[in-house]
């Protein structure tokens, strides 16, 4: 049975390996593209002319191109320098059709100076909308008064009647536009299918060449900088702004905007997409590259934590040496912050595992309480094992440690209940009530951890305990760390992450404790014929190494 897990795992691990290196070898096909080796089917770059361009944003509530007098400029750069970085603000007027959960879309258009893009042949443009579609944040309150933030009010006033049941028009504040600058020469019979959609050619004498690459930055348009559009707004401001590309750089987002777009056909929401664009928009490429192979390693040590916790469950018949409170506190704990997550509609990358884990926490609890469910019609019936002699002993040890333990727990947990009861504004009462079990969870849930503790202490052994899980759980615990600045949680959970960092090291101390025990204890047991010997022994052996 030992050498069919052991197989499975270098099965696991050699097909994680295979994976590691085919997406490394994928990345590196996204970001080198082989240049153009001879002068038969090049395509030139038009920017190696260093061509006087102009940059025009106009805004319209059409998504087709139309007539120029169904636009509105609402920013002219002239003299665009490609080079050169800016950030600039603009209002923009919010037309009737817009106000009335309507749509606003952006051309922008990049065309020689002095001339209008209409009458350009050579210029590129590119097509952006500055509205999208959600359902807005319920408002929270005093649960106790009813009342609401005296700003939170007024908002509440401005917003449309159906607001809070139907989804209504947000508006964009950034616009992040980028030319790709790079002198680079495509092969025409081997152009990348990637850029290939951004690119439009011209025939210029003998030479095919490419215009300039527009490209619009849609990662960088967070959630969290929407704004409500209402009926009474009649101008609101929009962020244009705009830095170089390389080529590399600009294949590489061009395959992030493609799969955030994918996770959302696949049934993502807006939020949760946006919890993916937070990891490529608001960290550099180098730590980038090292969240990719935090993230695989993360999954796998995932896999093997369930599949050791499960197999050390599977077989587990008796519960000697286990704290049966600890089980049944880290099921409830877990249960709790699944809903919590659930409540706080936090991101899909958080919520599955959670919920994958709490599942299994259920399942745990069963095992432990030697729990079986027989069906007499529609009813469930539950009945329980019997324990034998050294799993009442351990019982004892358990309940000793949760008795002192519940003085000190219950009173802060109920203290910081109505503490947040009359300073904080919910949604619900459920919302209260699921914020007051996790921020007892992530405050004092380390504690539950005591009962485990006291009982590897009275039974002088840790061997009990499913030591592979527990070590790969802290591999995570560790990447956990890394994943608390980068993915965005509620505070509470994110200091968790470092907590379950020191209830891991008091378990190894523990662990270190006992095998030091042990070793004294050995060395105590020798017999001073046994001494005498080994002192022989040792004579002996000096006599034969040293000459004469």
């Amino acid at each position: 049975m030992w050498r069919g897990s052991s197989s499975f795992t270098s099965l696991v691990v050699g097909v994680f390996v295979v994976y590691v290196v085919h997406t490394c070898w994928v990345m590196y096909g996204i970001v080198y593209t082989r240049p153009c080796s001879g002068d038969a089917n090049c395509i030139q770059p038009y920017l190696a002319r260093r061509p006087k361009l102009q940059l025009s944003v106009y805004t319209t509530t059409r998504s087709s191109l139309g007539a120029e007098n169904n636009v509105d400029l609402v920013l002219n750069v002239e003299d665009f320098d490609v080079e050169s970085k800016f950030e600039r603000t603009v209002n923009v007027s919010v037309p009737k059709k817009t106000r009335n959960n309507g749509t606003l879309y952006a051309y922008i258009f990049l065309h020689h100076a002095g001339i209008l893009p209409w009458h350009d042949g050579k210029q590129v443009h590119l097509i952006s909308p500055l509205t999208t579609y959600m359902i807005p944040k319920p408002e929270e309150i005093n649960l106790l008064t009813g009342e609401s933030a005296a700003q939170q009010q007024i908002e509440a006033e401005k917003k449309p009647s159906n607001a809070l049941d139907e989804p209504v028009s947000h508006w964009r504040p950034r616009l992040t536009l980028n030319v790709m600058v790079d002198d680079f020469v495509f092969d025409g019979s081997s152009l990348p299918a990637d850029v290939h959609r951004y690119m439009k050619m011209i025939q210029l004498g003998k030479t095919v060449h490419y215009l300039p690459i527009l490209f619009i930055d849609q990662l960088s348009n967070r959630v969290k900088d929407l704004m409500v559009i209402n009926r009474s707004t009649t101008e609101l401001p929009l962020t244009v702004s705009y830095d170089k590309i390389s080529l590399g750089r600009l294949r590489f987002w061009i395959h992030m905007q493609d799969a955030v777009y994918s996770l959302q056909q696949f049934g993502f929401s807006e939020k949760d997409a946006d919890e993916v664009k937070g990891i490529f928009v608001d960290t550099n490429l180098y730590l980038l590259a090292l969240t990719f192979f935090v993230a695989a390693f993360h999954l796998l040590f995932d896999f093997l934590a369930f599949k050791n916790d499960i197999s050390f469950w599977k077989k587990k018949k008796s519960m000697i040496g286990m704290s049966t409170k600890a089980v049944l506190w880290r099921c409830f704990s877990t249960v709790v912050i699944f809903l919590f997550l659930l409540d706080e509609q936090t991101s899909l990358l958080v919520l599955i595992p959670a919920g994958i884990g709490a599942a299994i926490e259920l399942w745990k609890v069963k095992k432990a309480l030697k729990m079986t469910v027989t069906w007499r019609g529609l009813r469930p019936v539950f009945q329980f094992g019997t324990h034998s002699e050294s799993e009442r002993k351990t019982e004892k040890y358990d309940a000793q440690a949760m008795k002192y333990l519940s003085y000190l727990l219950y009173p802060l947990c109920v203290g910081g209940a109505v503490y947040s009861l009359l300073n904080i504004k919910y949604k619900s009462w459920y919302s209260w009530l699921i914020n007051s079990f996790v921020n007892g969870v992530y405050a004092f849930g380390f504690l539950f951890m005591l009962p485990q503790l006291f009982v590897n202490y009275k039974m002088k052994s840790v061997a009990h305990l499913p030591w592979k899980a527990f070590t790969y759980k802290a591999f995570n615990t560790f990447i956990d760390d890394v994943f608390a600045f980068i993915i965005t949680m509620p505070t509470s959970h994110r200091l968790a992450c470092f907590r379950d960092d020191v209830v891991f090291l008091v378990y190894l101390y523990q662990r270190w404790a006992v095998l030091l025990e042990w070793e004294v204890a050995e060395l105590k047991s020798i017999t001073t014929t046994d001494r005498v010997l080994r002192a022989r022994n040792r004579l002996e052996l000096v006599c034969v190494t040293v000459p004469g």
